[in-house]
């Protein structure tokens, strides 16, 4: 049974220390990704890099999707996932982009309509 509160907020991930032990090897990975050299062992050889860390299939699958929301889901924490989306350019827009479901043309206009609101 899961006995973490609830956030009110639904498709919210809380990172607690429970998400903390399960995405341990990932976060793990994505701290590495502060040394220059490992981002581009991580490019040259992916699945080496994830085998290297010990990322589990889950973690492994949302690394591969590039899904940001999959890799909270799978402990990821938001700080250190944002050293792995840098690596593929992706911004906090097309981090938005996916939490809302939208494109990142969508996202970003959906942004612009409510500056004018």
């Amino acid at each position: 049974m899961d006995s973490r509160p609830h956030t009110g907020i639904p498709g919210t991930t809380l990172f607690d220390g429970e998400q903390a032990r399960k995405g341990y090897a990932l976060n793990r990975m994505c701290f590495s990704f502060n040394e220059e050299a490992n981002r581009q062992a991580f490019v040259a050889d992916e699945e080496g890099y994830m085998r290297r860390y010990g990322l589990n299939e889950e973690q492994a699958d949302a690394i591969r999707a590039r899904d940001v929301l999959q890799l909270m889901a799978a402990g990821g924490n938001v700080y250190y996932l944002a050293k792995f989306a840098g690596i593929f350019k992706l911004d906090m827009q097309d981090i938005g982009a996916q939490q809302t479901g939208l494109t990142k043309d969508q996202f970003q206009a959906r942004l612009r309509a409510a500056d004018h609101v």
